[in-house]
């Protein structure tokens, strides 16, 4: 399958720069499968309308770390260069003495060879090593203890804000709340499941109101979301692998919901993988507790979702091709290109989509 398939023209201005206010305030385009309103303009805080009694809406609780760090290496001949790391998840120690190893992205990269001290600013001596490079352009870190680790996160590290945001303006005090949801409970992501960002505590309480009850799950979404897609084939695209779970009892809960005549809800692209991945082949879901790196195409059959709430994405990544396996490449097309020309905020900070599965393909 091609990558350029997946592309689209999108003007700079609908990029979201800030979130909307009241978050529930946000757009809601509805995108429905086969008939003449298959494309409805609404509001965030429409959603329990829009859903029945007896659906589940499953959240994704991760919590955003503040994981982009500035640094300085300290030994090289002359004075250390700065290098910006930001880390993406935890792994085993390397085979090194007591510490904690993370891969990372580090600009520039070419300075961070293995054997690379650096020096956290603001870490009150909190010093690295770069002890190997790894797949994708990522350096492996060991820092020598995780507690300082930690600490030196709260103090000076910044919350990881997408590239087409960074790039306009610099993180600040807002976004510290801002880029959360307000369900975040397990801290580990480098970046936000940005479908939640749009709940408020009423909007729940409408939902529960309603009869739809709520779940949570948790994948920890790492800052490979946001790389495009580079080859010409999606077939020789390598996804970067995150780490999730789902409990016994919220498989069950789930399960029940289905064989019951509900539905699934899934808020945020990371909540659908998730649930897809520990989806056996009739649908049924299991507890889970693992790595995946599920990359969803058109063609690919849905097992455990039905309803994906979810923001605009960017042109040849994969969460497109995620939706338009979800709602039919024709259509999601067709609903981006309405979505542009009313005015409609995209990406992270922007407005969401609700989407009715289609039988996926060129509808």
């Amino acid at each position: 399958m091609k990558t350029a398939e997946f592309d689209f023209d999108l003007p700079e201005d609908r990029i979201a720069l800030r979130p909307a206010r009241p978050r529930d305030a946000a757009r809601l385009l509805v995108v429905r499968p086969g008939d003449e309103t298959e494309i409805e303009d609404r509001i965030v805080r429409d959603l329990p309308d829009l859903l029945s009694p007896g659906d589940v809406v499953v959240f994704n609780d991760t919590r955003v770390i503040p994981a982009r760090l500035q640094a300085r290496r300290v030994n090289t001949d002359g004075p250390g260069g700065r290098v910006e790391l930001l880390l993406l998840r935890p792994i085993g120690d390397e085979g090194k003495d007591a510490g904690v190893c993370w891969t990372a992205f580090a600009r520039p990269a070419k300075k961070c060879l293995p054997g690379t001290v650096l020096a956290v600013e603001g870490g009150q001596g909190l010093a690295v090593e770069v002890v190997a490079r790894a797949e994708g352009g990522e350096v492996v870190l060991r820092f020598a203890d995780e507690s300082e680790l930690r600490r030196a996160l709260d103090r000076a590290g910044e919350m990881p804000l997408p590239p087409y945001i960074a790039r306009r303006r610099p993180a600040d005090a807002r976004d510290i709340a801002d880029y959360q949801t307000i369900y975040a409970r397990r801290p580990g992501s480098v970046a936000a499941p940005t479908a939640g960002l749009h709940f408020t505590p009423a909007l729940v309480a409408e939902l529960a109101a309603r009869g739809v009850r709520t779940a949570r799950i948790t994948l920890h979404v790492g800052a490979g979301t946001f790389l495009p897609v580079k080859t010409e084939d999606t077939a020789d695209h390598r996804m970067h692998r995150e780490y999730g779970e789902i409990d016994a009892a919220t498989a069950d809960l789930l399960n029940a919901t289905r064989a019951g005549g509900g539905r699934i809800v899934a808020v945020g692209t990371t909540a659908l993988r998730l649930l897809e991945s520990a989806a056996d082949t009739q649908g049924r879901l299991r507890p889970f507790a693992d790595e995946t790196a599920l990359f969803i195409l058109p063609g690919y059959r849905f097992r455990a979702v039905d309803v994906l709430m979810t923001n605009f994405h960017l042109p040849r990544s994969t969460l497109f091709m995620l939706v338009c396996a979800f709602a039919g490449t024709a259509r999601m097309k067709r609903a981006y290109a309405h979505a542009v020309r009313a005015g409609y905020r995209f990406y992270s900070y922007g407005d969401a989509t609700l989407l009715f599965r289609g039988a996926g393909g060129d509808e």
